[in-house]
This record gives structure tokens, sequence and C-alpha cells, in this order.
């Protein structure tokens, strides 16, 4: 009997197994090039900078709704706190542009009477401009990086993860689970926002951190090309997460996370450690939110803490739920078809209704047209918008005629079967 010897088994190349990958990087390519040609910074005009801005932020939302879906529609973890990393991320990159545009103006100002300047009259120049507005004259302990822009970007990544490392540690140990873990999130979201309102937080209370726009070094650099080159930053970081973020859910890593989804109990029987990797998923999803929050609050130039309040992760979890969770196309197709419809409806464009005498000013009402949308979704679409795509694509059995039946190489074939 011929002795049989088995070749090499060659993995099929991950873009291959997963063509939506390439197919959701070329549309975001060719959007990107798209808005480049119609900007007013390096194209026609037909894009306004302001409309620039708002699609790259867009873009940013996407960025964390797909971490967001990460947790919820994979790991079946309903996070309602995710917009705190998203803050801490912006927080983070904020003291760099606020201090070093600060240390700009206050140097020129200075060197105007004649003298250089000494360090310590600019470290106090710079503590007077920043922090005068809250009473205080000196640096927290938490600006003690800020000059910095290196141990910042550090901090985008380390800060919303550790914490997100820390809080997930303690929870998923102590096996919570289900509305109770998504009340902890949303504990924790509201004491963090609750804390950066107070003057002594260091982060300059309800005033928050402003002027991110300005990029220090680039005050002549029209914000025109500015807006364009955050637009490339937002799409290139949405480009990499969803990669990241389709290797995290495809094989077998995917398939244990499916599984803690729609049956913990039985993951963890089977021996797996169920608590690693919940933990894991929610400390990437916590980092991928952070450097959305980093790119999206220069384009938007102004943080503070009320953009980490509870209400707007609770916006998060709809955004996600109305695109379609467990989709990644599906969050990020939900989080900018929400945004976009959101600043057309609050931005003045929506023309107001008139219905037996009363007016309907969507500013007012499009909180409550966004629940109804939640609550229609989730009655009659429970797959989202991404859904829609599966209805289109008309999906038929695949033809298996002389193949393998199973995934694996030399399975049962069908004419076996048969036999």
């Amino acid at each position: 009997m011929a002795e049989l010897t088995a070749g090499p088994v060659r993995r099929t190349p991950f873009v291959v197994r997963y063509p939506s990958v390439l197919i959701f990087l070329a549309c975001l390519g060719l959007f990107t090039l798209g808005v480049t040609i119609l900007s007013e910074g390096f194209g026609i005009g037909v894009i306004s900078t302001s409309f620039v801005k708002t699609l790259g932020k867009t873009l940013c939302l996407c960025l964390v709704a797909l971490a967001m879906d990460l947790v919820w529609g994979y790991c079946g973890i309903l996070s309602l706190g995710h917009m705190a990393f998203f803050g801490m991320g912006g927080y983070a990159i904020g003291m760099w542009l606020m201090y070093e545009r600060t240390r700009l103006i206050v140097v020129e100002s200075l060197a105007a009477g004649g003298l250089p300047p000494t360090p310590e009259e600019v470290s106090s120049g710079i503590a007077g401009q920043i922090f005068g507005v809250v009473g205080a004259s000196e640096f927290p302990p938490i600006w003690a990086f800020a000059h910095s822009l290196p141990l910042q970007l550090a901090a985008v990544v380390l800060a919303p993860g550790l914490l997100a490392l820390v809080f997930g540690w303690l929870a998923f140990r102590s096996r919570v689970t289900g509305v109770y873990l998504s009340i902890l999130t949303q504990a924790m979201t509201l004491a963090l926002s609750l804390y950066l309102f107070q003057n002594d937080s260091g982060l300059r209370g309800n005033n928050g951190l402003s002027g991110l726009q300005n990029l220090p070094g680039l005050e002549s650099t029209s914000q025109a090309i500015v807006s364009v080159w955050f637009l490339w930053a937002s799409a290139l970081a949405l480009g990499l997460g969803y990669v990241l973020a389709t290797w995290m859910v495809s094989g077998k890593f995917g398939s244990v996370l499916r599984g803690i989804r729609d049956d913990e109990a039985r993951v963890r029987f089977l021996g797996y450690p169920v608590e690693a990797f919940k933990l894991f998923v929610f400390t990437v999803s916590a980092v991928l939110a952070g450097i959305a929050g980093a790119i999206y609050y220069p384009q938007a130039g102004i943080i503070n803490p009320a953009e980490l309040a509870p209400i707007a992760s609770i916006y998060l979890a709809v955004w996600v739920a109305i695109g379609g969770r467990g989709r990644l196309y599906g969050a990020v197709i939900g989080a900018a078809f929400v945004s976009l419809l959101s600043t057309w409806f609050t931005g003045g464009q929506a023309p107001d209704l008139n219905i037996a005498g009363y007016r309907i000013q969507w500013v007012d009402w499009w909180t409550v047209l966004l629940g109804l949308s939640f609550v229609a979704v989730t009655l009659f679409a429970p797959k989202g918008i991404g859904g829609l795509f599966d209805a289109l694509a008309a999906r038929r059995n695949p033809n298996r005629h002389g193949r393998d039946l199973g995934p694996g190489h030399g399975s049962l074939r069908e004419k076996e079967a048969d036999a």
C-alpha cells in the first residue's frame, strides 16, 4: 500500500477569506479621495471646510461605534460607558494642544519685553493663561507630561486602556453580567463626568479644553487644509480599526466570543477562560474608542465634561442597534447615518413642519425621532440597516458539488455522503 504524504496546508490569506474587508477599505478610500477632491483645501471647493470637519468627525464616531459593536454585538457586553473612553482620548491629546499653543503665545509675549524669559516665567505664564479661568495659577499633577507630545499620545492609549482593564477585571472576575454590568459601566461614566465638572479636577471643570483646532506651529496653515489632514487621519484610523476588528471576530477567537455572547456558561464549562476573553475585548475596544476621541476633538475644537455624560454612551448603543449589531459594517453604517442625519436636523437645514397649527422644530424633536427609530428598529428590523444588505444580496445555498462538506481539508465529500 503506497504511503500517503500530505503536503503543507496552505492558509488562505485573510483578505481572501474576508473580501468584505477589501470592499470596505475600497469604499472608504474612494470616499476620502472624493471629499479631498471636492474640498476647499485641496480640491475645487464644492464641499465647505465645516462640512469636511463634520465628515471627519463622523468617521471618528464610526470608529467608536465599531469598538462598541466588538463588545456588544460579538461578546454580549452592553457597555454604557464607552464614550468615557472616547472623552479620555480627547482630553489626553487636548492637554498637549492647549499647553503647546499657550506656550507659543506666552513666549512670544514675554520676548517682546527685551529680555529672554526664564523657564519659571514661561511655566507661570502658561499656567496662568490656562487655569486663570478657574482661579488657579499652577499646573496640577495631571499636567506633568502635557509638554511632551509622545507621552500624551501614549496617554491616549494607556489612559482608557488601563481604566478598562481595571474596571473589567473587577467586574468580570465577580461575574457581573447583563443589566447589572450595564448599570456599572454607566455609573463609571457618570462618576468620571461629575469629577471632571469640578474646578479642582485639573482639567478646567465645566470650561473644558478649548482652541484645540489650532495646531501649534501651524497657525499660518488654513483650516481648510487642516480639516482635510484630519479627514485623512480619521479615515486611516477607521480603516485600521476595521481590519483589526475583523481579524478579532474571525477564526476560533471570534467563535469563542460569539459563544460567550450566546451561552457564557457553556463556554466556561468547555474550559475556556471566559473572563480573560471578555477583558481582552473590553480593553481593546476602549483603546479604539480613545484613539477615536483623540482625532475627533481637535476637529470639534473643544471638549468638556458634558461630552462624557451617560446619555452620550446611550446614543452610541442606539447607533449600533440601528446599524445592526453583530455586523461590523452595520455599526459603521449606523453611526454614519445617525450622525449625518442629526447634523441635518439639528443644524437648521431640515424644514419645520406645521401640523394642525402646531409647529414642529426638529432641533427640539430630533431626540424624539431618534428614540422612535430605535424602538421601530428593535421591533420590526432587529438586524438593523446592515440586515438590508443580507436581503439585497439574495443569498443562496452554496454549490458544493464535488467539494468538501466541512471546513477542514479532506472533509466528507457529497458523493461519499450519498454512498
